[in-house]
């Protein structure tokens, strides 16, 4: 029962944006246990999975896509470096407008459409009125570079890596609702360099084993992990760049607010493959909830509680939460009667 994109919401400002009942059903909890603990938690994105869930598909398109669409042109003309692609990475743009056309196309084609002749291709997203017709390689036939083209039709934030030399490359994306991390600075960054500020992980040496398995990914056999992160109101855009704008939002949570102003914010990462120029794309697709909708389910409300009071210091302090932590464990207690 996948709901129409038809709403129009706010990620800023007045935050209008609100989560149907099948949207928080749909919801990806991220937490299998009642205690948080550092994972690869990577594992393979079987397609299609679950009717209706975000892993059905390898692009999901929820009930927010107009909202998602619109804020990222709000951020584009504000910050156009948001988007970026050096010039090796030309082919690998093209190899993501492929993927993502041919799967929009087949799991969604009431709203998207897909027809070829040899390199002629004419591209309908009936979402967005948009109806163009290009040569498939031939950047000048595109209204806008590759890149920004279609990550401007894509829910969630876009990286492409280069592989070289046995590490990975951010060398391209598009990322306006990135969670306190910023493209223009971690462009041409190896894949250490990138998850440098991560606490406690390369302790664990995480990331090299992470490093390992994603160079070795082959064509066709997408890969997926959550990650997690809490947010104070319903704001995309948490970037470096607009910390004067949301830096003072968690100053603002008090005890009797927190259901409402907190949301924990979720990042289903897809890694695929491309198959002409090797490069791997990085899907980086943001769900929020708020803690009064998400504690609308108990066993989610009784977790929430107890991983949230064992976070490790570190970790409290890396995630930005030690101004309204203390007060978010006392709210959710209440859902937990058994501690």
């Amino acid at each position: 029962m996948r709901v129409t994109p038809t709403k129009l919401e706010t990620f800023r400002d007045d935050f209008t944006y609100t989560n149907s009942e099948f949207a928080i059903q749909r919801f990806p909890f991220p937490f299998p246990e009642d205690q948080y603990s550092y994972t690869v938690n990577i594992e393979p994105h079987a397609l299609p999975g679950e009717p209706d869930s975000v892993y059905e598909h390898l692009f999901d398109v929820d009930e927010h896509y107009l909202s998602e669409m619109h804020e990222r042109g709000l951020v584009l003309a504000e910050s156009p470096k948001r988007c970026l692609a050096m010039p090796h990475m030309d082919l690998a743009c093209w190899d993501l407008i492929e993927r993502a056309m041919n799967a929009l196309s087949a799991d969604y084609p009431d709203w998207f459409k897909l027809s070829k002749e040899g390199d002629q291709w004419h591209w309908q997203n009936t979402l967005l009125d948009i109806d163009d017709t290009f040569t498939f390689g031939d950047s000048s036939t595109l209204p806008m570079p590759p890149m920004e083209y279609i990550g401007r039709q894509v829910q969630g934030d876009l990286a492409l890596m280069d592989q070289r030399d046995g590490d990975l490359f951010m060398d391209a994306g598009i990322v306006t609702c990135p969670a306190d991390w910023s493209l223009a600075f971690d462009a041409g960054m190896s894949f250490s360099e990138w998850h440098g500020p991560v606490p406690m992980a390369h302790e664990l040496g995480i990331f090299e084993r992470a490093l390992k398995y994603l160079t070795a990914m082959q064509v066709n056999r997408p890969v997926r992990r959550l990650n997690w992160t809490l947010t104070v109101n319903a704001r995309m855009d948490t970037s470096p760049e607009e910390y004067p704008h949301w830096g003072n939002d968690r100053a603002s949570v008090t005890p009797d607010n927190v259901g409402e102003k907190v949301y924990l914010r979720v990042e289903l990462q897809v890694i695929d493959r491309m198959p002409r120029s090797n490069a791997l794309s990085i899907n980086i697709r943001t769900y929020m909830a708020s803690m009064n909708d998400l504690c609308a389910n108990p066993d989610w409300a009784r977790r929430l509680h107890r991983v949230m009071k064992d976070l490790p210091a570190p970790l409290i302090e890396y995630k930005g939460l030690t101004r309204y932590h203390p007060m978010l464990v006392e709210w959710l207690s209440q859902f937990d009667r058994e501690q």
